[in-house]
């Protein structure tokens, strides 16, 4: 730029002093001075007791320190503060996602100063660990860089190496980490000390590989050079800044000048001498397109804007080269693309503590290294819910296959054609197709003895609790809804209660009629068919008022049980639809019929004395202890698997096999022998003679006097001989008896 003539002219400078001048006419001997070329000296010539206020401009000086306005107030440069480059290097870790990085600095204010930036700012953008921070000391022992190879490897996965050191240390460095036999593992990032430079990595080619290094942009000043064609001198690269430097110096006095000497030629009074802090103000204050054409300007520090460079040192096809991967200009522009690292070509290395964590694990962070953790997996019914947090997954949901999410558990239910359903239909169908054949047989031949002799109205109503027992099962297997659990809890008990209630009738009769008879000739109460019935139905509606009062209490309804199949392992969970029965509410329900079984039993075993020919009492007798059995057994199967993940099936099965068993003890003992008489040898199915309430009382007392004797002959048997013998005395009597027919007792 063309700036006008000044009284004075601006002469060569050294790097920390003004050209002297003549006496009163010199400018730059009073005002100014450009230089301070070596970072680590800039304080030095940024400040000196005996030159102060004195503006300077420095073109190479990075020092981070030199910002402080407190101690180096009239410091300004060309070049951007080294807090700028530590800003983007910290960019570049972050962009190549790195987080655990080692730090590698030359003692001295340039390599500390520098690190300490770096430090500093990935601290506060956060995301970045510093795994070690050594420094190489000014003059270094025998083995120094052996050591601090051997330190690095020490964090072996921080990979990344962000070095500020000056060129021998970065070299020295190099040799050591091949006679480590590390070529290839670090990653070396380099500050601007290290740039484009050849020195460092001569001979030393495939150490450096892939290390990303840092310049302040600059180009070469071409269009002034006056030297030869052959020569082989190359332009030094802070070139550009020293030429910057003293036209920033220009236009500040050339701004200076126009503003307090107007329109004269030369130094006015108000520029001699020139007042610093007002010279300040005006080198703050330029603006102009630089010899690169980039803007100079400079902050309120006085620092020129951060702008970068970015260089990967790559081998190709056995040649070398600093190749351009991007820029930074208060942010990052980086050529992914144009990357290349030594064994994975684009592939990006990782220099990170910890490996990310996989779907359904949480981090667990080592304290004071938030880059550093310990995966968890989420165990149980824990989902993710992020980096950090497990959850527990709400009671009817369950966690997705990478537990990183709910789902809702799957619902079953007891399916028609489930392997536990098959035996217990199996039965229920056999049973009510027995049963209705028995039906059918005694409706047919309804006015025979044998029916007759069987009491017929009991045996109607024993049989349909036997078909309510069969049937029973289908409502037990059905999909549970309002209708099904209302009807499973009606019927679970009352096929049973009508069955026990009936035989427990029967076996009562029978007991009185045979006490009654040994203390009197007249027949005990109750013992008319009416009467039976009115005792049955009675008996059956106690359950039945049971029931109401359930439902009034506790509304039938269908629930999903999580808590049945809730497993360890949540891919094996299930959700159970039931009706809402407790294991109490069943043990309330099947409890009245119990205690009518364990009745009827106790007057089975009562008139277990009677002789068989005279009614069903031993049929009855057998009929219940079999049933206790079944019952004894069903108790531990079914409330030993409450805490089975089949709980709901194995239960199911054993319930309705129970029952069905209990149903098809009695139909097959008490009915099937008859039926057999009748289609098979009906002429058994006659009337017998008729005997007196005494005869009959008499016979059951001998028979029970000559059991006690042992006699060797069945007890049936000798009994029935017994009863014979005494048939004809009885009936010679002339006193008049009450009279039963034989099976009709």
């Amino acid at each position: 730029p063309h700036l006008p003539p000044l009284s004075g002219s601006l002469a060569h400078q050294t790097p920390f002093r003004a050209a002297p001048t003549r006496r009163g006419g010199g400018l730059c001997g009073r005002g100014l001075g450009v230089g301070c070329g070596a970072g680590g000296q800039g304080g030095s010539c940024a400040h000196s007791p005996s030159r102060p206020q004195i503006p300077q401009i420095s073109y190479a000086s990075t020092a981070p320190d030199l910002s402080d306005n407190s101690r180096y107030d009239f410091f300004s440069r060309v070049v951007p503060s080294d807090t700028y480059q530590a800003q983007a290097m910290v960019d570049i870790v972050r962009a190549l996602k790195w987080n655990y990085v080692s730090t590698l600095a030359s003692e001295g204010s340039y390599g500390e100063s520098g690190v300490e930036a770096f430090i500093q700012k990935s601290r506060e953008d956060g995301g970045v660990c510093i795994a070690q921070s050594v420094k190489i000391p000014r003059e270094p022992k025998t083995g120094e860089f052996d050591k601090i190879i051997r330190r690095l490897l020490e964090t072996s996965n921080a990979r990344a190496v962000i070095i500020f050191a000056n060129e021998d240390d970065i070299r020295r460095v190099l040799e050591a980490a091949r006679r480590a036999n590390q070529t290839g593992h670090f990653f070396w990032m380099g500050s601007d000390s290290w740039g484009s430079k050849i020195a460092p990595v001569l001979h030393l080619e495939e150490v450096a590989e892939g290390a990303v290094t840092i310049l302040p942009k600059r180009m070469s000043v071409r269009d002034r050079e006056r030297i030869g064609q052959d020569s082989a001198y190359e332009q030094e690269g802070k070139v550009q800044f020293v030429i910057d430097a003293v036209y920033a110096m220009g236009h500040a006095l050339h701004a200076m000048h126009r503003d307090l000497c107007p329109g004269r030629v030369g130094l006015c009074p108000r520029m001699d001498p020139v007042d610093g802090t007002q010279l300040l103000k005006y080198i703050r204050s330029v603006n102009f397109s630089g010899i690169a054409g980039n803007p100079v300007t400079f902050n309120e520090n006085g620092d020129a804007p951060g702008r970068y460079d970015i260089y990967q040192y790559q081998l190709r096809n056995g040649s070398s080269e600093y190749r351009v991967i991007g820029s930074w200009t208060d942010h990052l522009y980086l050529r992914m693309e144009r990357m290349h690292w030594p064994g994975s070509g684009q592939q990006l290395p990782r220099s990170i503590c910890s490996l990310p964590c996989q779907p359904g694990e949480r981090k667990k962070t080592v304290k004071g290294m938030p880059c550093c953790w310990h995966c968890e997996p989420c165990t149980g019914y824990q989902y993710q819910v992020d980096r950090y947090t497990c959850k527990t997954c709400p009671y009817d949901m369950r966690p997705t296959e990478n537990r990183t999410g709910c789902q809702p558990i799957p619902i079953v239910k007891l399916e028609w054609g489930s392997p536990w359903a098959v035996l217990p239909l199996f039965l229920a169908v056999v049973g009510i197709a027995a049963t209705l054949f028995v039906v059918v047989t005694f409706v047919r031949y309804n006015d025979t003895p044998i029916v007759k002799a069987s009491g017929r109205e009991l045996s109607y109503v024993l049989l349909a609790g036997i078909f309510l027992c069969y049937a029973t099962t289908f409502l037990m297997i059905a999909e549970p809804d309002l209708g099904t659990c209302s009807l499973r809890r009606i019927f679970l008990g009352l096929g049973m209660s009508v069955s026990y209630a009936a035989l427990l009738t029967k076996t009562n009769r029978i007991y009185r009629i045979f006490e009654q008879g040994k203390r009197s000739v007249s027949a005990p109460r109750f013992i008319s068919p009416a009467s039976q019935l009115a005792i049955t139905f009675s008996l059956i509606s106690l359950q039945l008022l049971g029931i109401c009062v359930w439902f009034v209490l506790d509304p039938s309804h269908s629930v999903v049980d999580f808590q049945d199949q809730r497993t360890l392992d949540p891919r094996f969970a299930r959700g159970v639809l039931k009706c809402d029965i407790s294991d109490l509410s069943l043990i309330c329900l099947l409890g009245y019929s119990m205690l009518l079984m364990v009745t009827c039993t106790v007057y089975a075993i009562k008139t277990r004395g009677v002789p068989e020919t005279f009614n069903e009492a031993k049929p009855i007798g057998f009929t219940m202890y079999t049933t206790c059995i079944v019952w004894l057994a069903f108790i531990p199967i079914f409330f030993g698997t409450s805490q089975s993940a089949d709980k709901l099936y194995i239960q199911t099965t054993t319930l309705t096999v129970s029952v069905s068993l209990s149903a098809s003890v009695s139909l097959g003992m008490l009915y099937m022998p008859k039926v057999y008489i009748i289609l098979f040898h009906p002429e058994q199915n006659v009337p017998k003679r008729k005997r007196s309430l005494k005869a009959v009382v008499t016979a059951a007392t001998m028979s029970n006097k000559f059991t006690q004797k042992g006699s060797f002959r069945p007890n049936g048997e000798a009994k029935s001989e017994l009863c014979e013998n005494l048939e004809a005395p009885a009936l010679a009597t002339k006193q008049t008896y009450v009279t039963y027919t034989n099976h009709a007792i």
